[in-house]
C-alpha cells in the first residue's frame, strides 16, 4: 500500500504519537543523565581513593623514616669505625685500619667542649699527621643535603682525584646526618649516608660514583629529599649491587648516627669540614693554597 492510500491520523492520534516520541526521548535522556551521574560519582570515588592511598603512603613512609634507629649496628667492611671510606689511586678502596665490626652510640662520650670553634682530639677519631713517605691523609666530612658540600665536591673533586692518582693523598669521605632536621621529617641526610654505606658494603668500588650521583641529584634543603626507592635506583644506575633491603632495613643507620655523634663531639660543627695531614682547612684560605701548603711541607 502506498503512503497516499494510508488512512490519515486524527489530530488526537497525532498528538498521542508526538507525546509518545517525546516520552521516549525524555526517558533516554534521563537514562543517559543517570548513567553519566554514576560515572562522575565513580570517577570522584576513584580519585578520592587514589588521594587517600597517596596520603597513606606518604604517612607510612614518613613514619617509617622516623622509626627509632637502633643504638648499635654493623660497620661496613670497607669503612672504618669513624665513618670513613678511603680512596686511593684510580679510586681504589684502601682497607680500613680499624678492626671494630660494630658501633654503639651509647659508648660515644659527651662533648667536653661544646663551644669549640675548631675540631679537637682528632687522633681519637683517626685524624692525624701522616708518616713521611706515605700519601697524606685527606678527610672530608660532608652531608648529602648540604649545598656547600656539593659545591666543594664540584670545585675540588677533580683536584682530589688527581692528587690521589699521583699518590700524594688518600681521600676519605665521612657522611654525616647534620641536616636531618631540614628534610621535612624524613631524615634524608642520614638515609642517604646509610645508603652510601650500603654501596660501600656491597660494591665499594662504586662509592665515588654513587656519591657523585647523589650530588648531581641533590634535593633542596627543607624538602623531603630522595625516597628510599630512588636511593636504591641510583645505586643500580652506577653499577652497584641491589641495596633495597639494606636501605629499608636501616642496616647502616646506627653507623651514620655514630659517625655524626663522634664528629660533633670532637668539634666538627659544620659541613664540609676538611682535614689534611691532621690540620683543619679554614675558608680564609683557598683549598688549593691549603693543599699546596700541606704537600709542600711534607717534601
Amino acid at each position: 500500500m502506498s503512503p497516499n492510500n494510508e488512512p490519515r491520523l486524527s489530530k488526537a492520534e497525532r498528538t498521542a504519537q508526538a507525546r509518545e516520541k517525546a516520552r521516549i526521548i525524555r526517558d533516554a535522556q534521563l537514562k543517559k543523565q543517570k548513567r553519566n551521574g554514576w560515572l562522575i560519582r565513580g570517577g570522584v570515588l576513584v580519585a578520592a581513593v587514589a588521594i587517600v592511598v597517596i596520603i597513606a603512603l606518604i604517612v607510612i613512609n614518613t613514619q617509617k623514616a622516623n622509626e627509632p634507629v637502633a643504638d648499635s649496628g654493623a660497620v661496613p667492611t670497607s669503612m672504618n669505625a669513624y665513618g670513613g671510606i678511603t680512596l686511593g689511586k684510580d679510586g681504589a678502596v684502601i682497607p680500613p685500619t680499624t678492626t671494630e665490626k660494630t658501633v654503639d652510640i651509647n659508648t660515644v662520650s659527651d662533648n667536653p667542649s661544646p663551644g669549640a670553634t675548631t675540631a679537637f682530639a682528632l687522633d681519637e677519631i683517626g685524624i692525624k699527621a701522616t708518616d713521611a713517605g706515605k700519601p697524606v691523609q685527606l678527610v672530608v666530612y660532608f652531608d648529602f643535603m648540604c649545598p656547600f658540600c656539593n659545591q666543594f665536591e664540584t670545585n675540588y673533586g677533580a683536584t682530589m682525584k688527581s692528587l690521589a692518582n699521583e699518590e700524594k693523598v688518600t681521600v676519605e669521605y665521612r657522611a654525616l646526618g647534620f641536616l636531618d632536621r631540614f628534610s621535612g621529617g624524613t631524615n634524608y641526610s642520614s638515609r642517604a649516608g646509610a645508603a652510601a654505606a650500603c654501596v660501600a658494603e656491597t660494591s665499594p668500588d662504586k662509592y665515588q660514583a654513587y656519591l657523585d650521583k647523589l650530588f648531581e641529584n641533590q634535593p633542596a634543603e627543607n624538602s623531603k629529599g630522595l625516597n628510599n626507592a630512588t636511593l636504591a635506583k641510583y645505586a643500580t644506575e652506577v653499577g652497584a649491587a641491589d641495596i633495597n633491603s639494606c636501605i629499608n632495613d636501616k642496616t647502616f643507620r646506627p653507623f651514620v648516627a655514630n659517625t655524626t655523634a663522634l664528629a660533633s663531639n670532637h668539634g666538627v660543627s659544620a659541613t664540609p669540614t676538611v682535614f689534611m695531614d691532621g690540620e683543619q682547612w679554614s675558608s680564609t684560605e683557598s683549598f688549593d693554597d691549603f693543599s699546596a701548603r700541606i704537600l709542600a711541607a711534607k717534601k
